[in-house]
């Protein structure tokens, strides 16, 4: 471990350069975007960060920053984990994904998984002009991006989106860090689940409480996938990830869970990022 977090030490310090990496932020939809009212919203975006030119090893991480579905934290829990897979020469891509608002969506329980199918879909369609392995895109999420990476990898059978091309929108591994996994009473992170999906008193909120308790939804083809979380989490108990990994096991997925005694929730100042990244990194570059 000395030596991978070394390597990581010496990853970082490469960040500080941003001439080193390329980065692009796009529209996630060419044209119209879907499931969205005739009213003013902010539009999902797609930002590339590419590794230095000859350096990619052809796999691509797509992060979901996390925020509740009410916020995206998109510097820590994006900009800054894509560029440290980009020393390690892995293209990520951090997603801007909508945030659910009755308001600005007809049905606002699919936006946020709209979005997380069409940046795979944007992401394998592309992977030749991007110099990514289309077998090796990955979906990373923190906290409620936690449950709308874990939603693409149990919900992949189901497009959502326009997919003429009936591309995989299956991701090929899944990094959940600190995640919100289930929505049952216990369990849950209250407001991501009442922002997804509430107020109880909403149409098939029992039906939409069942189907995006992810633990629940885990089959023999889910992605292999890389957990973390800290038994102290106060915040989202920290058996969302254990959970999830019985489930996995149980269905014969590879899976590796990997637990702190503390950490709270964001890990703001233990574990430090170069360790519980470095592990992390080591697991990716095997997917």
């Amino acid at each position: 471990m000395p030596k991978v977090s070394t390597y990581i030490m010496t990853l970082l310090l490469l960040i500080g350069s941003s001439s080193v990496f390329s980065q692009e932020e796009m529209p996630l939809y060419a044209g119209k975007v879907p499931n969205a009212k005739n009213v003013e919203q902010s539009a999902p975006t797609l930002t590339a960060f590419l590794p230095p030119p000859g350096t990619s090893n052809g796999i691509a991480v797509i992060v979901c920053p996390g925020g509740g579905y009410q916020g995206l934290v998109s510097d820590r829990e994006g900009t800054d984990v894509a560029k440290a897979y980009n020393a390690a020469g892995i293209t990520a891509f951090v997603l801007k994904y909508r945030l659910p608002d009755s308001k600005t969506m007809i049905d606002k329980w699919k936006g946020p998984l709209q979005d997380a199918q069409q940046a795979i879909k944007t992401v394998r369609e592309n992977a030749e002009k991007w110099g990514i392995d289309p077998s090796k895109i990955g979906i990373m999420g923190f906290s409620a991006g936690g449950h709308l990476a874990s939603t693409t990898g149990t919900h992949f059978d189901q497009s959502y989106i326009e997919n003429k091309k009936n591309t995989s929108l299956r991701p090929n591994f899944m990094v959940l860090v600190y995640p919100v996994i289930s929505f049952k009473d216990g369990i849950t992170h209250v407001g991501s689940r009442n922002s997804l999906i509430g107020p109880e008193s909403a149409a098939d909120y029992k039906k939409h409480l069942e189907q995006f308790s992810n633990e629940g939804r885990v089959t023999p083809h889910t992605p292999p996938t890389f957990l973390t979380h800290a038994a102290d989490d106060s915040l989202v108990p920290v058996s969302n990830a254990t959970l999830f990994y019985e489930a996995l096991r149980k269905n014969g997925v590879p899976a590796d869970l990997h637990l702190y005694s503390r950490g709270e929730h964001g890990y703001l100042s233990y574990p430090a990022f170069k360790d519980w990244f470095a592990i992390c990194l080591a697991w990716v570059s095997q997917q």
